[in-house]
């Protein structure tokens, strides 16, 4: 059912817009491993590559994997809600769905096709998931 806009605020993040010395940028280790930061650069943060979601309708978006958005600090199956109309009424759909890089063992990474799957419990996914850093240049 939909929920109020007052009940679901308290779990909405809210983010600032920084001006930064140099392009933060993301890199992504596809493995269980935090890569690390270049000679000359430091970590904002580390976290789990997200690649894409899909919306109700046709609607989706994702952005660069060279971008910060793409390395979200906390893995979440469903990292949205969709929240519509005047009253602002905010529900999840079940035909939403979140895309992320997975680890590729190194054996499979040139294979000819990726192996395809579902991973339904938290920390299955969790694991699977592969781990990305966010760093700004000094």
């Amino acid at each position: 059912a939909p929920l109020p806009e007052e009940a679901v605020e308290p779990y909405i993040s809210r983010c600032a817009v920084c001006e930064a010395p140099a392009p933060a940028v993301a890199l992504h280790s596809q493995d269980q491993s935090i890569p690390p930061c270049p000679a000359g650069w430091r970590s904002l943060w580390i976290g789990y590559s997200f690649l894409m979601h899909t919306g109700s309708g046709d609607q989706g978006g994702g952005q660069s994997l060279m971008s910060p958005g793409s390395c979200l600090e906390d893995f979440r199956s469903a990292p949205f809600i969709e929240c519509q109309g005047q009253r602002g009424t905010c529900q999840f759909f079940a035909n939403e769905y979140s895309f992320w890089l997975t680890t590729v063992a190194p054996e499979l990474q040139f294979a000819p096709a990726p192996l395809s799957g579902t991973l339904k419990e938290g920390q299955e996914q969790r694991r699977r998931i592969s781990r990305c850093q966010v760093c700004l240049k000094h």
